[in-house]
């Protein structure tokens, strides 16, 4: 085992557990932003809702899509990039690289939904006059619920990536070294 498989095998616990800090945090931050937008003054007449923006509930949102970002990024690039090109490379993967192609584009789709609603809940907060509009009901409470898939995700993606690698790696050493046995 090379110098750098034995610090990924040390590390991968610890960026696990980063990667779902972000994301737990972002979860907790589009909630408690929703909390604080519900907290200013809130008037309807008819279908429109009639409201003063919350400074808090912005600042919070825009934090939580920050974080969920950074973990994104942070997963997508210590995982590396696992892609399956072709039929044939689907019937040669093995477990961990179905698994991890699949964790990844699930991944990536939490992703472009949970940033959707944080920024279109986050955005209702950034007028700096009161304003009547549609309600936005509960986008930062849903951004948030699914920051913490995200997460789960994110993990699984890791783990079957990093095990995808070890065993690519195994394979390689065994092509370029076979054991030869003396019977």
């Amino acid at each position: 085992m090379s110098r750098f498989e034995r610090l990924q095998k040390d590390l991968s616990p610890i960026i696990c557990i980063l990667i779902m800090a972000l994301d737990i945090v972002a979860g907790i931050l589009a909630i408690k932003a929703e909390k604080a937008e519900h907290k200013v003054k809130h008037g309807r007449m008819w279908i429109f809702e009639c409201r003063s923006p919350s400074q808090d509930s912005y600042k919070k949102g825009l934090a939580a899509s920050i974080l969920l970002i950074m973990g994104h990024a942070i997963v997508n690039v210590i995982g590396g990039c696992t892609y399956i090109r072709s039929k044939k490379d689907l019937q040669e993967a093995t477990a961990n690289k179905k698994l991890a192609v699949i964790f990844l584009i699930l991944a990536w789709i939490i992703l472009a939904v949970a940033f959707s609603f944080l920024v279109i809940g986050t955005l209702a907060n950034t007028k700096s006059k009161k304003s009547c509009t549609m309600p936005h009901t509960h986008f930062l409470t849903i951004g948030g619920i699914l920051c913490f898939f995200h997460g789960l995700l994110s993990v699984a993606y890791y783990v079957s990536a990093s095990a995808e690698a070890r065993d690519e790696t195994r394979r390689n050493e065994k092509k370029h070294h076979p054991q030869t046995s003396t019977a």
